[in-house]
């Protein structure tokens, strides 16, 4: 997965998780793509301060899902419920009684998941 939407999807799963000041600098580096910089000029601190945060920020982030997998849960999640709306049509163009099987059996691993 490309670095920046890993980013984007770390941030929206657990960035309530940081703290105001954290969220506020993460965003303008993510979200807004400021430079270092412009973001410690607009909060008076320097470069490598925006930096170190960053890269803490990130790390934080990325212990919150390796201890709670909760990006990956979404993702696998996703791709059955892709997979799903696949055998539907592939059932609605053939009848096909396998396909009905199928969903069940995905829908089954999703509601055991949660």
């Amino acid at each position: 997965m490309e670095r920046i939407v890993e980013q984007n999807l770390l941030y929206d799963f657990y960035g309530e998780l940081l703290n105001d000041h954290q969220k506020k600098i993460y965003e303008d580096a993510i979200y807004n793509d400021l430079s270092l910089s412009e973001i410690a000029d607009e909060y008076g601190i320097s470069r490598q301060g925006v930096h170190d945060l960053i890269k803490r920020v990130t790390k934080t982030l990325d212990g919150y899902e390796a201890k709670l997998h909760l990006i990956q849960k979404f993702l696998e999640t996703k791709d059955k419920v892709s997979k799903i709306d696949s055998l539907v049509d592939d059932y609605m163009k053939s009848q096909d009684i396998s396909d009905i099987h199928e969903i069940k059996k995905l829908s089954n691993e999703i509601l055991e998941e949660f």
